[in-house]
């Protein structure tokens, strides 16, 4: 039987990648095939969804100071020592939806300290290496509460650190580039901006690492560059993730694959679930992407590139905006079973 792999991002605000995945599945499925789903993260928000393992939850601060219990995922052995992996959302411990509405100084003070000592929950659980995912943050204050909790790159001796980063934002521009998403004033912006260039001298001082010159040092408002001041690397996200699933391996097998997100742009080209999945499966079958809707500067030159044998649906063009964010998984399920029957 021919086999389908679902491996799509979740659509931000209506469905998990697992629910697309299980969506896309169940057509296959009913149509006579089999069905593989890998549902997939950025190394952003809803990584610990796709990654599996067995779920740990501690309790630490939060993001404005007050107790909140973070979940993360110890998966099977992952280093050569044959100790496992942990892995780290740090959106579940200093996200933006653990404040919701900021007001008044809490773009300011929104601190990484959960974060920090999520990564020595990990630790203390006997992880050879640990795996931050960096995105959905309601921070800016460079990884310095992170650091604080840290203490030392001593205490992480021996392990391996790695931060998913979905974005190549350098250290210093975290603040211009995310600060208003996360509530803060022009004053605010310019308040960070100053910390950020001050951490830079900070962490050179204290721990010798220029993170000016990393990649990606400003994911999770410099909560990058503060992990790699402690010996991180700081690697993409979805190539991390999807190695941590196995997806080469399962992209093997497939005469259709199936990818999406919520919502086409540039940006998904690069760094990003359906740019990565079009990377590896490079050409060699066709793919279905499914997404809520498409961007009107969504395909440039270099989409079209990598979108060749690529067939793009819009739910919201196929069906209309309001059901497209009412009924998305039934809506991807339909459109995969079309997509079959029609060959």
């Amino acid at each position: 039987m021919p086999c389908l792999v679902a491996a799509p991002d979740k659509f931000r605000g209506t469905a998990s990648a697992a629910d697309v995945a299980a969506a896309a599945g169940r057509a296959a499925v009913a149509a006579g095939w089999t069905a593989d789903e890998v549902p997939l993260a950025d190394g952003g928000e809803g990584t610990l969804e796709v990654v599996g393992g067995v779920s740990r939850r501690t309790v630490v601060t939060g993001p404005l100071g007050r107790a909140v219990t973070a979940e993360w995922r110890l998966l099977p052995a992952g280093d050569p020592g044959g100790r496992p992996t942990a892995v780290v959302e740090m959106a579940r411990a200093a996200g933006r939806a653990l404040v919701p509405h900021p007001s008044g100084g809490d773009p300011v003070r929104a601190t990484t300290a959960g974060v920090g000592e999520l990564v020595l929950a990990a630790a203390d659980a006997g992880a050879g290496r640990i795996v931050v995912a960096a995105g959905g943050s309601a921070t800016t204050d460079g990884g310095w509460g992170a650091v604080e909790a840290i203490g030392s790159p001593d205490r992480l001796a021996g392990i391996e650190l790695l931060v998913a980063a979905d974005v190549r934002t350098p250290f210093r521009s975290a603040a211009r580039q995310f600060g208003p998403q996360k509530g803060a004033s022009p004053a605010q912006v310019a308040q960070l901006e100053d910390r950020l260039a001050r951490l830079v001298a900070t962490y050179e001082a204290r721990f010798d690492v220029g993170v000016d010159a990393i990649e990606g040092a400003g994911a999770a408002g410099g909560l990058a560059g503060g992990l790699a001041a402690l010996g991180a690397r700081v690697v993409p996200g979805f190539d991390l993730v999807a190695d941590l699933v196995g997806l080469d391996r399962r992209l093997d097998g497939a005469d259709l694959v199936v990818t999406g997100e919520g919502r086409l742009d540039r940006s998904s080209f690069d760094g990003k679930v359906v740019g990565g999945v079009l990377r590896r499966v490079a050409g060699r079958v066709p793919v279905l992407c499914v997404v809520g809707d498409i961007a009107p500067t969504a395909i440039t030159p270099t989409a079209i590139t990598q979108a060749a044998g690529v067939r793009f649906v819009s739910l919201a063009e196929t069906a209309g905006i309001d059901l497209a964010l009412s009924d998305t998984v039934g809506l991807v399920e339909s459109v995969v079973a079309a997509h079959l029957a029609t060959g």
